[in-house]
């Protein structure tokens, strides 16, 4: 059996929820062999994915091996329990906020997700399937995340062409502030200034440069999912603001009082911090396997990978090899052979035992 770009079946998945991002989820899985059977509570919406090629076919997530629920924020769980009771093997949501998700749904065949790409594209209509190829999608398993429901989605959203990070759910809402929340509010308030400057200067928006598009394009992205998720993650969002609030006040006494070596300081560092962003880990290099005895319990392999996450080591591939002699196993990972000592002595400090060889 094979999907319709020709590449062999890999397993069953299925989407609840058939916007932007969840019509971009079934159109990746599609081509990556997966066959996928969608869910929306419009019958439309349903029938437009099936004929844009998102999904497979219409259905419950009664048999899927991973379900992945891309509903509005206030819906998540709900949807979540919905697909567990439907006899889905492993679920994981969209998004942008965690924290409260990961409470409501307390099984450990949830692994809460959050895929850090978008579009200014709306709805079913807008879906790309290579909309998360090269992006960050994190994971934020719980402490009561079951380690084979965790594998098996981290391999799902991996087949995505998707760079797979892990983190604690607290944390995710803590980072996202910075770096979703917080720009997005402060482009479309950038935005609302500009335009009630145009209405006074008509040439005013026709003067904006590229460095103003770039800097406002997130503006354009549909309006009606962010109150959810400025408000659930309020008290994240509300201590950067803050902060920005803050160091635009002392950027504006600099200017006010004409000190420029400050201003130059100041921008300087803005410019090193930006130009020394990660760009991704290069695929032409060498790689090394990571071996790890650890019990069969749960938690194992989300505090492993949530460790390497912490020092920035990228896992190209991952899998956990059970005992037959008992409750013990050992988790094997892919990893950059330059990185590869780093992880070791990391898991070494965390009384871990493992292995390293080069791939060959």
């Amino acid at each position: 059996m094979s999907t319709d770009s020709g590449a062999p079946v890999v397993g069953r998945a299925g989407v609840v929820g058939l916007g932007l991002i969840g019509g971009s989820v079934g159109m990746a899985l599609r081509a990556a062999g997966w066959h996928v059977v969608g869910a929306d509570v419009d019958g439309a919406r349903c029938q437009a994915a099936l004929d844009l090629g998102a999904i497979d076919a219409i259905g419950d997530m009664s048999q899927v091996d991973v379900a992945f629920v891309a509903t509005p924020v206030r819906a998540v769980a709900q949807a979540v329990r919905a697909a567990l009771d439907a006899g889905a093997h492993a679920v994981t949501d969209v998004a942008s906020v965690k924290s409260s998700i990961a409470a409501a749904v307390n099984d450990p065949r949830f692994v809460p997700g959050h895929p850090m790409a978008g579009s200014e594209q709306e709805g079913i209509a807008g879906a790309r399937s290579d909309l998360f190829r090269g992006a960050v999608w994190v994971l934020t398993p719980t402490t009561t995340t079951d380690d084979a429901h965790f594998a098996a989605v981290r391999a799902a959203v991996a087949s995505l062409g998707a760079d797979v990070v892990v983190v604690e759910p607290d944390a995710h809402d803590q980072l996202v502030a910075v770096v979703s929340h917080v720009p997005h509010v402060t482009a479309g308030t950038l935005m609302r200034v500009a335009d009630s400057h145009s209405k006074e200067h008509r040439a005013l928006l026709r003067l904006a440069a590229g460095g103003f598009r770039d800097m406002t394009r997130i503006a354009a992205g549909h309006p009606g999912i962010w109150p959810d998720i400025l408000v659930d993650n309020g008290a994240a969002i509300t201590r950067v603001l803050d902060e920005v609030i803050a160091s635009l006040a002392e950027t504006r006494d600099l200017i006010a009082g004409g000190n420029r070596p400050a201003l130059l300081e100041r921008l300087a560092e803005a410019r090193v911090a930006r130009v020394n962003l990660p760009t991704g880990v290069p695929k032409d290099i060498e790689l090394a396997v990571v071996r790890v005895p650890v019990l069969d319990r749960p938690g194992e392999l989300a505090s492993i990978t949530r460790l390497a996450t912490d020092i920035d080591v990228n896992i190209y591939d991952l899998e956990i090899a059970h005992s037959s002699e008992g409750a013990r196993g050992v988790v094997i990972m892919v990893v950059p052979a330059a990185t590869g000592e780093r992880l070791v002595g990391a898991l070494m400090a965390h009384d871990y035992r493992p292995s390293l060889r080069p791939l060959e």
